[in-house]
């Protein structure tokens, strides 16, 4: 770090000294105060297995050798979700298949207390408003829940966590969206870093009952890093405050944002090494970056990606379940048909796998994992160090979460990378990134559209954590002589309608993701007519809402422009949107 750098650190730990967060022996008796008003549940997959959590059934798998399934769901409601999970468990019994677990795409606003919830959008997914609502998703069918969005990390982590232990989850998360997630509405990250914090230490109170703290690494800063070393750090990180700080068990996710088969496999070989052999992980996420409009070619990056994580199991069993993703998911939530679709490919994918694994080379997956394992050390030993020598409390977890999160994946990573050989591995997320904006490059060049866009200001934004196509925008505007305000993931109507009134742009353009594109342009309209504001709102990303009375989201692409928007189905549809003069 140069003394500019160091200077800024400073004053960053002076800011989280004044947010006076509780000390470590506070937390823990409040954790201790929580966990005597809890029993944890039996789901009725634990029940059914004869497991008291899922890290023991998981570990049985690992010496089976059994590889175990995982599913993610998120319809409008509860009760279709419910019966969506009874529908997969039944078809794929029908077949001798069992699915191990199921992560529920909760409704985000499932993230903030009961009383915040009202005010706020609704986007996709379900809520569990009553204490039936949770044990119905329990008991719905022998699947295990696994409760991993807008939970832990967010201002209700404590509230549903206690929710969640007593329905029998016992692998909850997700402690990555601490660090980029905001909870619609909410700007105290003080008390939200309380909370996680509090959390932590229940799980830990539970730890030898089989309580795991998922934390899925792309859902968080890991998605922002370039560099795979950096990656590895921040795992580190999270390691040192979860289990040398606090005594909780961690379980890390990775895969959504890794393309390449090598590195998959051997991002499971890297996270066994950072947790000293000792990991039992929560699942590998499918190749989510890849997936496009054309089905087929999304079947056969399924069959690409589940081959090597079935590979990586069965080499170095490490309890990821794996997920073989429904042709669909780029587009929309999947139904149960497709879910179940998937299912049953995946298990065809697993008989080629077994006879394929005596022929494999692991010797590259290996040399990957060793060489991010060994830089990713230096750069945690470099941040500990920088953070130590400015004054950090290294032994708090609450006011450690809540420096990281102010820092930010930019600065951590500017600071503390400080070689070359850190740099080798970009990860695959950030290299795509960098190939849309080579690929769209000479369409921003075109005269005709310089000419249009030239000198013109333009707000660019997400209303949810999906960002990258926002950035690799924002870039190409700026790079075609636009004057760009780029205001990064997670924005409120009510911060649009701020930077709108600050800047004077000519246009907002705005990309979003999460089933609730009409109710957020609604609200967005509200303000900007309070405010007389009448510039173009140009809307991309997945244009659908959460309805009543459907299980999943629906088009609302009519209905945004009724509403005045300009709804944007590919780039250069956007571009012929923004204003001409």
């Amino acid at each position: 770090m140069n003394v500019k750098d160091a200077d800024e650190l400073r004053r960053l730990v002076k800011a989280t000294r004044a947010a006076d967060l509780p000390a470590p022996s506070r937390l823990r008796a409040a954790a201790v105060g929580t966990a005597g008003q809890i029993e944890i549940g039996r789901s009725a997959f634990l029940r059914q297995q004869g497991y008291a959590s899922e890290i023991e059934y998981k570990r049985a798998a690992m010496r089976d050798g059994r590889i175990t399934w995982h599913a993610h769901i998120g319809m409008n409601d509860i009760e279709a979700t419910a019966a969506a999970l009874a529908q997969i468990q039944r078809e794929l019994a029908l077949r001798g298949q069992q699915l191990d677990r199921a992560g529920v795409a909760l409704d985000r606003r499932m993230g903030l207390p009961a009383d915040n919830r009202a005010a706020v959008a609704a986007e996709t997914g379900p809520m569990l408003a009553t204490v039936e609502d949770w044990h119905q998703l329990a008991q719905a069918a022998p699947i295990q829940p696994h409760l991993g969005d807008f939970m832990i990390g967010q201002p209700a982590s404590l509230e549903n966590t206690v929710q969640a232990l007593r329905i029998g989850c016992t692998t909850i998360g997700n402690l990555s969206q601490f660090f980029t997630f905001e909870a619609p509405g909410w700007n105290d990250a003080a008390a939200t870093a309380r909370v996680t914090a509090e959390s932590v230490y229940l799980l830990a109170e539970f730890r030898t009952r089989g309580t795991m703290l998922h934390s899925y690494l792309e859902d968080g800063n890991g998605a922002l890093f370039r560099y795979c070393a950096t990656v590895a750090a921040w795992a580190m990180l999270e390691r040192y405050i979860v289990e040398d700080l606090v005594g909780a068990r961690l379980s890390h996710c990775i895969g959504g944002l890794t393309s390449d088969p090598l590195r998959r496999a051997g991002w499971v070989l890297a996270l066994q090494q950072i947790h000293h052999g000792d990991h039992v992980g929560s699942m590998i996420y499918g190749d989510t970056i890849s997936f496009g409009p054309d089905f087929a070619v999304n079947r056969a990056l399924t069959a690409e990606y589940l081959t090597w994580d079935i590979l990586a199991q069965l080499h170095s069993p490490s309890g990821h379940a794996v997920l073989p993703l429904p042709v669909t998911e780029a587009i929309r939530i999947p139904s149960a048909e497709e879910i179940i679709d998937a299912q049953v490919f995946g298990r065809r994918v697993e008989a080629s796998a077994r006879r394929l694994y005596p022929h494999v080379d692991f010797a590259p997956a290996q040399a990957f994992a060793d060489r991010v394992y060994r830089q990713g050390r230096r750069v945690f030993d470099n941040a500990l160090q920088g953070l130590r020598d400015c004054g950090a409390d290294l032994t708090n977890p609450a006011s450690l979460l809540y420096l990281l999160k102010q820092l930010g994946a930019q600065k951590f990573e500017d600071w503390f990378v400080d070689d070359a050989a850190a740099r080798e591995d970009i990860t695959d997320i950030c290299a795509l990134a960098q190939d849309v904006v080579d690929t769209h490059r000479p369409l921003f060049a075109e005269p005709e559209l310089r000419a249009r866009i030239q000198g013109k200001r333009f707000i660019v934004a997400s209303s949810d954590v999906h960002e990258h196509a926002a950035g690799a925008l924002a870039q190409l505007l700026g790079e075609a002589g636009a004057s760009v305000e780029y205001l990064g993931a997670e924005q409120a109507p009510a911060d649009l309608v701020a930077a709108m009134t600050r800047t004077g742009s000519d246009a907002l353009l705005l990309s979003t993701h999460n089933g609730m594109a009409l109710d957020y342009a609604r609200q967005l309209r509200e303000l900007m007519n309070q405010r007389q504001l009448s510039l173009p709102v140009v809307m991309g990303g997945v244009l659908n809402q959460k309805v009543d009375g459907h299980e999943l989201p629906v088009p609302v692409v009519e209905e945004l422009r009724a509403l005045g928007m300009r709804p944007a189905i590919n780039l250069p549809g956007l571009l012929k949107l923004l204003p001409s003069s």
